[in-house]
């Protein structure tokens, strides 16, 4: 299998083809909600399955779904050794407003050792670097350390509606003993960091009703129930004065964090004065006995999105609305369910709601949470190559945020899921001037060179959950 000094020659001499081609595809706008672009979402799996027939994959296929395509691919000759499922997506967000770009969008510019374009970092630049790891191998060796297959969607930026009915239909195909992800960030720049546990999301509109119709406030106030009044009143009862969420029976299925979890995070060393500051806040808050990195990370939330009802336009306007309403979101963690906490929410809102108005809640946006040990062999085996190349331990984080599809790949395939990000979150994905530090392209290529052949020292058993 090729050494790391073979990997750090081969990267070196093929540096600059390999960014021309970033480019290139970078250069196509695949943006997945504007259907004005439909034509190049075709482009851009076209482009991504040539690339993957260069590389040395075969079954090359370009898989039709209910919305925009999945391009799929694969090489399986490592008799004996595991199966590796590579997912990432073609797909990026809308540019907008183009005014605060310093270069165009779709015309990558280097710039202070950074590659600068929609889609750099999110996802293309970071799916494009496994297509060129495996490249280095095949051409290195050959062959392949291990079995491996590709499942790159263009409906990432959109939720992917399609992907886990494809996923469900293709088990098969996608069957694997591993998935490899590489859609999140560094902890810091230098410090490489692998994602293990993701919060889940489950979603509520509260609406009120009272009257029905807005009222004049000096006819009917004092005498009719005001919605707003009402949504303040329901908001209100979530949390106590510290930050627990009061809601009945809201953390009984939450997995405590272990001692070595807690550990973990406490060698991250993170400076909350610090972040307070950044934030300019007068103090953090939140539920007590827990870090800030705990708390937005490893602990559910229970977060009032937005609130709607009666006037706010310029001046004043004595009216009794109404109707009034609430968006709720809550990040979920090990073992909670989306199903479960709406259930919970509902009680809390019918045994919280006020007189004299009728509440109405509707369910939106569910997302079960994911975790995989973070001494999982596959983890471990993800540790030992950043090390290799960074020269530095690797750190291991749980993400804040949701990403639904992990949680399905973890559900309907039940495969280990290895979250080994080469972004920043300092790259301006979703916003104007997104890009990759280079840096990270350059020792990214490495990292999963040299990855692939620690997988191959594994069993099919090691890597089961």
């Amino acid at each position: 299998m090729a050494t790391m000094d073979q990997l750090n020659e081969y990267f070196e001499k093929n540096r600059d083809t390999h960014l021309n081609q970033l480019k290139e595809f970078l250069s196509i706008p695949s943006i997945s909600a504007l259907s004005e672009h439909q034509g190049d979402m075709k482009k851009a799996a076209e482009w991504l399955a040539e690339s993957l027939k260069q590389a040395g994959l075969e079954n090359v296929s370009i898989e039709p779904t209910g919305g925009h395509p999945a391009v799929y691919a694969d090489w399986l000759h490592a008799e004996g050794k595991p199966t590796i499922l590579v997912y990432g997506h073609y797909d990026v967000q809308p540019v907008d407003p183009l005014n605060l770009w310093d270069s165009e969008p779709f015309a990558p510019e280097e710039r202070d050792g950074k590659l600068y374009a929609r889609g750099a970092t999110d996802d293309k630049g970071q799916a494009f670097m496994h297509v060129k790891a495996a490249e280095a191998l095949m051409q290195l060796d050959g062959e392949l350390p291990v079995n491996l297959k590709f499942i790159i969607e263009g409906e990432e930026e959109v939720g992917s509606p399609n992907l886990v009915s494809f996923i469900k239909d293709h088990q098969d195909k996608l069957a694997a003993d591993a998935i490899v992800i590489s859609d999140t960030a560094l902890y810091a720049p230098g410090q490489p960091a692998i994602c293990y546990a993701l919060r889940g999301l489950s979603g509520i509109q509260i609406d009120v009703k009272g009257a029905k119709s807005d009222l004049h406030s000096g006819t009917f106030g004092g005498g009719v129930a005001n919605p707003i009044h009402a949504i303040a009143e329901i908001i209100a009862s979530f949390h106590d004065k510290e930050g627990t969420i009061t809601v009945d029976g809201f953390y009984e299925n939450v997995r405590p964090l272990s001692d070595e979890e807690r550990q973990a995070y406490k060698d991250l060393n993170f400076d909350e004065d610090e972040q307070r500051k950044e934030l300019d806040v007068p103090e953090l808050f939140g539920e007590p006995g827990y870090s800030f990195l705990e708390r937005t990370s490893a602990r559910p939330t229970l977060e009032v999105n937005g609130v709607f009802g009666g006037f706010s336009g310029e001046g004043i306007k004595t009216v009794l609305p109404s109707e009034a309403g609430a968006k709720i979101t809550c990040r979920l963690v090990p073992d909670q369910t989306p199903g479960e906490i709406v259930n919970k929410l509902k009680a809390h809102i019918e045994a919280h709601k006020p007189e004299g108005v009728t509440v109405t809640v509707t369910p939106f946006d569910q997302g079960l949470p994911y975790i995989t040990p973070f001494d999982h062999p596959a983890l471990e085996a993800a540790s030992r190559s950043y090390e290799k190349v960074y020269n530095v331990p690797t750190v291991y984080t749980r993400g804040g945020g949701s990403i639904p599809i992990v949680a399905d790949f973890d559900e309907i395939l039940g495969l280990p899921v290895v979250l080994m990000g080469f972004g920043l979150e300092t790259e301006n994905l979703h916003g104007p001037n997104e890009h990759l530090t280079l840096e990270n392209f350059d020792k990214g290529l490495r990292v999963l060179g040299n990855y692939y052949g620690e997988l191959s020292g594994l069993t099919k058993d090691q890597l089961k959950i």
